[in-house]
């Protein structure tokens, strides 16, 4: 043993001093350079505003009106969940294995940190949750000036190691700071909300549902060991991609558990022989509920978002993928769910009949049924692919048909699920040219909410929507304008007889040459027939008469009037729904109908909520009266006949639930060419629209048997409408069977039987006709 001369042992302790000084002032105005950025040398920090309100990209949500989560915009999918909601096998399973002095340590873990650099990084790290809540919230470890963080990286960061060192020094400082402005709870809220877990899920809510479809307060044991153990690398660690190494990972944080006194080691060790059972559900932006109605609504959002930014501060700016807004819309998800599957019960069903239908050859064919040549080439002539194609080749068409007639793997759809096989890009033409399509909407007519809206079968595959984006003939759906309009201008009534005979129209119509529409069946029964029954068996002939009395320009002024907004040609082919609209602009102008004459502007959204449940607008809807209660009363009158009349073209309806005690109207639809099936549905607090068609207007059913409205749409209306009605939380919630609301000063029997009965009788003898068929 050495032993110091007095001297020279209290020149030691003096050094020992000096030096202690000097690190510890030395240290002192690093932190201090660091803290304040001296000469731009180190970065910015986060100013008192940014630590109270530490920016995080939250997904916005869509909420029905009945309260569930339908869908979500995001970049980074990620739901806030708040500490309270935590199953306590989150929060042991983390502290034992992230940071078991968590409760202890005002942000540094002294012990820990010490411990690290005596073993010069091998025992472990010594980072805190704390200290990774600064590091993910604040972008501490970014050395490139990305544009996310860079307010925060200075000269010296451009160094690798020198730049670890200040980003660590960062972290400590706002580890500090945290403590100092949040207690614990909230610092493992925040650090859960923010944490990444792959599989493009952000925070443990949006984890606990893509791996385990569960809430954050019902995860197991096991579970919760899974999802903290993926935290340290969750591409490492993933349980789909890697299940062994998640295992391993999963088994060594219940054996922290136990080492902290979370666990008993007996339970422990009986968990770990089990094996990861994933429930594995990924959330993008082709999954969730109502797909088709978060695109249809995204550019609204976006013009109310832009002017509620023109009133704040830049730094308080909203972002409809990264501010966690809440968006409460007037779908309700029952409604919403039965739609999807009642369309999907029902294509399935006529996709295999169209497939039946057209065995053997190719659907695509022109007015006289022949097949179009060339068809597919040219189809794909219209693609962005063939354009791209087309560039990168420098226009050598040879060359390009050679890549798509080149067979790759994908991915199709299929009403069995999604395929994986190996096709070429015409060939994947070819296949999905065969698929029919729909879209569906529901309204409640008495406050103008939209209740369930499906634009087509499947949003991955077909992005295209039918119920707003896509506007198609509407054949016999256009005839109620016709008969409405003639009402309300006295031209006919409900009660009036009508005689089914030719109407020809000619150049005092506006043609060049003679036209006299065929009724569906080619021939015409001369039989005098009340106007509603005419309607309700969609006579052409009938329609066209009214047409001829009353001219085009009064007819497109109703429509319009009603609800229609698509640009209608005025000519007397518009009797026959010619002209293109939508199913949402059908639905909007058959509610004017329930509604008493009042035309109301659909709604989507109620109101808009930031992340912390402050109202930013609130929606309500407008309401005009465009027609007479008494007008209004005797179309829903008319529509009934569809249902009721002998012949009806919805008589079918009656055999399904929906109508067995019910009021309820319909109006079916065909094209000339059966391109193009519609059905159009109406209740009291419910009116719905259905099309079903080829997305090629070329690609139809051969015959009215297959492809008539009654036949191609009316069902999926029916089974929809027949699952609402077997819920009774829908009944309980206004919809259910009832009557229609009827003027005081109203009163249509056209019988001697009631009007409405199922079994309707015509008068033995008729009133003699005039010249156009009608009673005068």
């Amino acid at each position: 043993m050495i032993k110091l001369q007095p001297g020279k042992y209290q020149r030691t302790i003096q050094n020992i001093w000096k030096w202690s000084i000097r690190v510890f002032l030395g240290t002192l105005l690093y932190v201090l350079a660091v803290n304040y950025n001296f000469f731009w040398l180190f970065g910015g920090m986060p100013s008192l505003q940014e630590l109270e309100n530490p920016k995080s990209q939250l997904a916005s949500v869509l909420i029905s009106e009945d309260g569930v989560e339908l869908s979500k915009y995001f970049r980074e999918n990620r739901s806030p969940v708040e500490f309270e909601e935590l199953s306590p096998n989150i929060i042991n399973a983390l502290m034992a294995t992230e940071d078991a002095r968590f409760s202890k340590h005002s942000g540094i873990d002294l012990r820990s940190t010490f411990r690290v650099i005596t073993s010069f990084g091998t025992a472990g790290g010594g980072s805190t949750i704390t200290q990774q809540l600064a590091k993910n919230l604040f972008n501490t470890r970014y050395a490139e000036a990305a544009e996310e963080g860079k307010q925060y990286k200075g000269l010296l960061m451009r160094i690798p190691k020198v730049s670890t060192i200040i980003a660590k020094t960062k972290e400590w400082i706002l580890a500090i700071r945290l403590e100092n402005r949040y207690t614990k709870q909230e610092i493992m809220k925040m650090y859960l909300n923010e944490v990444e877990f792959g599989n493009n899920a952000y925070g443990i809510r949006v984890a606990c549902k893509t791996y385990f479809s569960k809430e954050v307060n019902n995860v197991s044991v096991n579970e919760a060991a899974t999802l903290v153990g993926m935290l340290q690398n969750p591409n490492l660690y993933d349980p789909r991609r890697r299940p062994e190494k998640c295992l391993a990972r999963r088994n060594t944080v219940l054996a922290q558990m136990v080492k902290y006194g979370y666990l008993p080691s007996d339970e422990a060790l009986a968990l770990q022989e089990k094996p990861i059972q994933l429930r594995f559900k990924v959330e993008n932006h082709n999954t969730g509920s109502a797909p088709y109605f978060r695109e249809a609504i995204k550019k609204q959002l976006q013009a109310i978002i832009a002017d509620i930014n023109s009133t704040r501060d830049e730094k308080e700016q909203l972002n409809l993928y990264t501010s966690g807004l809440k968006i409460y819309t007037t779908i309700d998800s029952r409604a919403q769910q039965y739609a999807e599957e009642a369309l999907r019960e029902h294509m399935i069903i006529q996709q295999k009949k169209f497939y039946e239908h057209w065995k053997g050859r190719n659907p695509w064919v022109d007015e006289h049924m022949k097949e179009l040549k060339g068809f597919l080439k040219d189809a794909m002539k219209r693609t962005e692919r063939y354009k791209q194609l087309m560039e990168e080749m420098d226009g050598d068409e040879d060359k390009v048909w050679e890549v798509l007639k080149k067979p790759v793997r994908m991915t199709v759809f299929s009403w069995q699920g999604e395929k994986d096989t190996l096709m070429s890009p015409m060939d994947s033409l070819n296949y999905y040219k065969r698929i029919l399509n729909a879209g569906f909407m529901a309204m409640n007519p008495n406050d103008g909410h939209i209740k369930a809206w499906v634009g087509g079968i499947n949003f991955k595959f077909f992005k295209y929507d039918h119920v707003r984006q896509s506007k198609r003939q509407p054949g016999s759906t256009f005839k109620p304008f016709v008969y409405a309009a003639a009402i309300e201008s006295d031209v006919a009534s409900p009660c009036d007889y009508v005689v089914d005979e030719p109407v020809t129209f000619g150049k005092e119509d506006g043609l060049l040459k003679p036209w006299t529409p065929q009724n569906a069946d080619g021939r015409y029964s001369y039989e005098s027939m009340p106007l509603r029954r005419a309607m309700g068996r969609s006579i052409n002939s009938v329609a066209a008469k009214l047409m001829k009395q009353m001219g085009p320009q009064k007819v497109a002024e109703f429509a319009h009037r009603v609800g229609i907004t698509s640009t209608l040609n005025e000519t007397p082919s518009l009797c026959l729904g010619a002209s293109e609209v939508s199913v949402y602009e059908q639905v909007d102008a058959y509610c004017t109908f329930v509604n008493e004459g009042y035309r109301i502007e659909p709604i989507m959204i109620l109101r808009i909520e930031d992340k912390n449940g402050n109202e930013l607008r609130r929606f309500e809807t407008t309401t005009k009266q465009v027609l007479t209660a008494e007008t209004a009363y005797k179309m829903v009158h008319m529509l009934r006949g569809a249902v009721l009349e002998p012949g009806g073209t919805a008589e079918g309806l009656k055999r399904y639930a929906c109508a067995q005690g019910n009021e309820i109207g319909a109006k079916t639809g065909t094209t000339s060419n059966y391109s193009d099936g519609w059905f159009m549905g109406v209740t009291q607090n419910l009116v719905a629209g259905v099309w079903v068609g080829g997305d090629d207007r070329s690609i139809h059913f051969r015959n009215i048997s297959l492809g008539q409205g009654a036949k191609m749409a009316m069902p999926a209306y029916a089974m929809f409408m027949d699952k609402v009605y077997a819920d009774p939380s829908l009944k309980i919630a206004g919809f259910k069977k009832e009557p229609f609301r009827k003027p005081d000063n109203v009163d249509i029997n056209c019988y001697a039987a009631s009007s409405d009965s199922t079994q309707v009788q015509v008068p033995t003898a008729k009133p003699k006709d005039d010249e156009d068929g009608f009673l005068k």
